[in-house]
């Protein structure tokens, strides 16, 4: 049975459209961290998550491949932490709220610094562009970062030829507060922007897989696409993992030692 972050907070669902009026004029120009080329100075982490875990798991959470993992890192395992929050679609101000989500969509959240920036519009067109991809499985993707939605908007607006976004097939999430990056711990306090991180959320609403990089690092899409069909394969097929850069169509495992034998052999 998951375990719900502890930090997380009763929301009132809303569906409907913000009633926000974009402002007439809206500045592009922003004041670029210092330590925006990926480096960080900070203090070694010491893991607080106990080594000794048992390996005896019921059915029951095997199917959901769900742990009650650390209220702090890792978050793989966990019940994701639910938000509300204003976004940016189609042009429009939306709210949109993960728990929606639940028992519907496999979910693809991630963070990116901020907005009018440089690796930034890369990854988030990217992901725009291969869009269709994840909607076949089943999949909604919602980009966040800790910028206003009004300069969401402006971005969008802004062609990508002169560094914008154009039009994206995704919302994307206004996180002023800063608390949902601090509840997903990819939050830089000492800066007030989010790293690179990236969440795959199943349909239970469990993190089943995190990926942070550092500020100047780029995501692959590719690699998103293949870890979520991985994780849709074993959550379909309960008695089998898949082994390294496995892909659909390739063979798979049985985690035991004579099942495992029977794919080594095949290699």
């Amino acid at each position: 049975m998951a375990c719900s972050a502890s930090s997380s907070t009763a929301l009132l669902s809303s569906t409907s459209r913000a009633s926000i009026s974009p402002k007439s004029h809206i500045s592009q120009s922003i004041s670029v961290p210092s330590a925006f080329n990926g480096l960080r100075n900070c203090k070694p982490f010491v893991s607080r998550v106990g080594r000794s875990i048992s390996t005896r798991v019921a059915q029951s959470e095997r199917r959901r491949f769900a742990v009650c993992a650390s209220s702090e890192l890792p978050l793989v395992g966990n019940q994701a932490p639910d938000f509300e929050a204003e976004a940016v679609f189609d042009q429009e101000f939306i709210k949109v709220k993960l728990s929606e989500y639940i028992g519907k969509k496999y979910v693809i959240l991630f963070f990116y610094p901020l907005d009018f920036t440089f690796v930034c519009p890369t990854e988030i067109t990217a992901f725009s562009d291969r869009y269709e991809e994840f909607e076949k499985v089943n999949t909604e993707i919602l980009g966040v970062s800790v910028d206003s939605v009004f300069s969401h908007l402006a971005w969008v607006q802004t062609e990508r030829k002169s560094g914008g976004l154009g039009d994206l097939n995704y919302p994307l999430i206004s996180d002023v507060t800063k608390s949902i990056s601090k509840s997903y711990n990819v939050l830089i306090p000492d800066q007030g922007i989010a790293l690179r991180g990236l969440f795959i959320i199943d349909k239970e609403g469990v993190i089943q897989h995190s990926t942070i990089n550092n500020l100047g690092i780029g995501r692959s899409v590719d690699e998103t696409l293949r870890t979520l069909q991985a994780l849709q394969y074993v959550q379909e097929n309960p008695d089998e993992v898949c082994p390294a850069g496995w892909k659909p169509g390739e063979k798979s495992m049985k985690p035991d030692p004579k099942g495992s034998k029977e794919y080594f052999a095949s290699i």
